[in-house]
This record gives C-alpha cells, structure tokens and sequence, in this order.
C-alpha cells in the first residue's frame, strides 16, 4: 500500500495522488474495492444498468443516457478512459460532475481506504466515488461502463438490474485470456441470477453459454430475442416486448451504431415498468447523442476523422466505415498505440485505407514507439520509406497532415484514446 501522503486539494492533485496510490495500474479482483465499497455503505436504491464488451460499450452507454434524459430521468453516468478531463467520466444529467464534487467524493473514498487499511487502484478509486456521487445526488438511473473484462471489474461489485454485453472480442488478452472463450466468461460475469442479461454477440461460444444457463440470467439474445432491420434512410426495431418503426438513424455514424441502439432498445424495453420512455424519448435520443472519437467527423475540408479504434475488430469496423465515405484522393493515417494491442492487425485492417501512415510514439508507461508501430507496418508488407514518417507525437503528426493534405483528401486519426485526444486538444486550443 502506497504511504500516506499530505492530503490532495485539487482535482489535478488528486488525479495524481490516485496514479501512485496503488503498484499496480491494473489489479484484476474485487476485494479491495468491495472492502471500501462497504465501508463508505455504497447501496444504490436506483436502477442499475451495466455495459460491458469489447466494442461498442461507451455508444451504447451514450444511446441509453441520451434517450432517458429525454425521457426527463435524472441519469447517472459512468464510463472510462476520457479525452480531455478526467470530469467527463462523472456525468449527471448530461453535464460533467465539477471538480469540487469529485475532490469530495474522493476525500470519501479516501478515508474509508484508510480505515480499511488497503489501496485502489486509479479506476477502482474513481469507480466508488462516481457511484458515490450518484447517491448523493439521487439520481433516478445509473449506467456504468465495465473497464475491463467484467468478472473482476471495479464496475461489477455493483448488482446490475441490467447487464448488456456488446460483443466478444480479443483485447486485453494478458488480462482476459487468449480466446474468445475465455475472454467470453469473464465478460459475461457482470450477468445476475434472474436478472436482466443481453446480448449483442451473435455467435457465442458453446462454453459461454453453458455458463449463462449457469448463472440463471433472464437472457436477451439479438437474433433470438430482438432484432433490427435497416432501410437507406430509417430502421425498425422489434423486441421481446415491443418494437419500433420508421426510427431515424443515431446521430453517431456508421450501420454498426444500430445494433448498439437495438441493444439500449432493447433494455429499455424490458425495464419498461421501473423506466418507462415513449417512442418520442427514443427518436430525441437517437438524434441529440454525442459521443467524440468515435468516428467523430470534423467539420471543413480536407475530410477529418478522429477514430479511438484501438483493437482489430474496431478497426475493421473504422475501415468499413472509410470506405462508406465516398472517394478521397489521398489519405494521411495518423497512428499512436499503446504496446499492449495487436498492432499488426489494426493495421492489416486499414492497410487498403491509408495512402501516408503518420506514426507517433505515445508517451505513456504503455504507449508503443514509433518504431514498434513501423515494426508492425512491415510485417504486413508497408516497407516503401515514401509512405511512412515518423513523428515525435501525435500532435506533430496531425500538424503535418494538416499542413499536406489537399482539400479533397482526408486525414484519418485513430489508434488510442491518447492519440484522439492528443489531437483534440489541438482542436480545443485553437
């Protein structure tokens, strides 16, 4: 356990404070964090909704926050990492929790740590107190975006009256396990005996769903249990209660986004007693979201996209979406990862896409060189000098792009959480 320090008064020390207080960034189990949680007696009276996956999970945590506040629901929610300030995580009623309601939660948190005599992690400390602050503030609904896995997840030492799992994908696999199997179990360990579980993964392991039948979840699955059909310009959605017709499409692009939204949908149609929502509430909702990275389109020309595809299935899904776009003539890749991801294969997945890749180290503890994200470009065939530079950040990366690309090409920023937000600040700044 990290030593007592002088006690933080900013947001911006405490921020610091929670970076050394545990050895480790990440610490798989819920013990600790359990321990706390009892000790500062953190039991929602409200509605609990959990969100977990490999992809998809802040879309579908902004869907559901969008269409119940529209609903006129006081709405508690919780999702990680942010862009530009750690506020964004904390949010009630659509509006970012001030720094002086956080350094109170923590000041919480922190002393029923001590009278625990154990440490937090960074996540598992701003967890508590994002469920703390809920309480405090009576919300109506809470949604709470697993951070990793879901097993052992800070998020899951809460009972979800609604559990929803996007998809099953590898990531995290030093953490998860190395398939999809395994990877598949610890999701599903945020779903409750007899309570709501749904799914977004069509094609489940078989021992996954052994393991469903285990727990005893009341089970949603898309496909089975609701589905959703597209047209040009609307989609209709039919549930395991209700359906809908004619909806306008989520004001975040891309198709994928409708199954992320036949998910909320789904929810909300199953919770329709404790939280009931109109037709009206869904379409408000559907069009007034906003979620930045995520295929997040600038306005002006040369074309922009600021992407956080970090993963080989966002980043088909990024790839696919690039290639909806319409014809550009020349694309500028702005790339920073983090050294734990399958470099390779995000960009096999973009390979057709990018015409200059525009590689940048990422200066975190976990950030991957320059080097290693060329490394990766070569295994798969880039090896022309011509089409890859070489930058110090990301930052200087998007300068170049910015200052090269044509009216009529475009610049793709993507990678990491780090590198969209790198570029962002920029954005902000000027």
């Amino acid at each position: 356990m990290a030593e007592e320090i002088a006690k933080p008064t900013s947001l911006g020390d405490w921020l610091l404070y929670l970076e050394q207080l545990h050895p480790q960034t990440i610490d798989m189990g819920l013990v600790r964090v359990r321990q706390v949680k009892e000790a500062v007696d953190l039991t929602p009276v409200f509605p609990l909704i959990v969100v977990g996956g490999t992809n998809g999970k802040g879309s579908t945590c902004a869907m559901l926050e969008a269409i119940l506040s529209c609903a006129g629901y006081r709405v508690g929610c919780y999702t990680s990492p942010h862009l530009l300030k750690y506020n964004e995580r904390v949010r009630i009623e659509q509006k970012a929790v001030a720094d002086e309601a956080l350094c109170c939660a923590f000041e919480v948190i922190e002393s029923a740590r001590l009278r625990c005599n154990t440490s937090l992690t960074y996540f598992e400390f701003g967890t508590l107190a994002a469920m703390y602050l809920f309480v405090q503030s009576s919300v109506d609904i809470a949604i709470l975006e697993v951070g990793l896995g879901g097993r052992l997840d800070a998020v899951n030492v809460f009972d979800a009256d609604c559990a929803i799992l996007t998809n099953i994908d590898l990531d995290h696999m030093d953490y998860l396990g190395a398939t999809r199997e395994e990877i598949g179990i610890e999701k599903i360990g945020i779903f409750r005996k007899n309570k709501i579980a749904i799914c977004g993964e069509s094609d489940l392991p078989e021992v996954v769903c052994k393991q469903i039948n285990t727990i005893g979840a009341k089970f949603f699955r898309i496909g089975d249990d609701f589905s959703y059909e597209a047209s040009n310009i609307q989609w209709n959605y039919k549930g395991p209660v209700g359906s809908y017709s004619s909806l306008p499409y989520p004001a975040l692009r891309g198709v994928y986004q409708l199954k992320n939204a036949s998910l909320c949908l789904t929810a909300l149609d199953v919770l329709k007693d404790k939280l009931p929502v109109t037709a009206n509430d869904v379409r408000r909702g559907l069009l007034e979201i906003s979620l930045p990275g995520r295929f997040q389109l600038l306005p002006g020309k040369p074309t922009t996209i600021l992407d956080v595809a970090h993963n080989p299935a966002a980043a088909q899904v990024l790839a696919d979406n690039l290639g909806a776009l319409g014809f550009h003539q020349y694309t500028y890749g702005v790339i920073g990862m983090l050294k734990d991801k399958d470099i390779t294969s995000v960009v096999l997945a973009l390979k057709q896409c990018v015409d200059s890749w525009l590689v940048a180290s990422t200066h975190t503890d976990r950030g991957a060189s320059a080097d290693e994200i060329i490394q990766a470009l070569k295994k798969i065939g880039i090896t022309n000098k011509d089409k890859i530079r070489v930058f110090p950040d990301a930052k200087a990366a998007y300068a170049f792009a910015r200052k090269h690309a044509a009216e009529n090409d475009r610049i793709c920023v993507f990678g990491s959480f780090y590198t969209v937000s790198a570029v962002l600040a920029v954005l902000q700044k000027n």
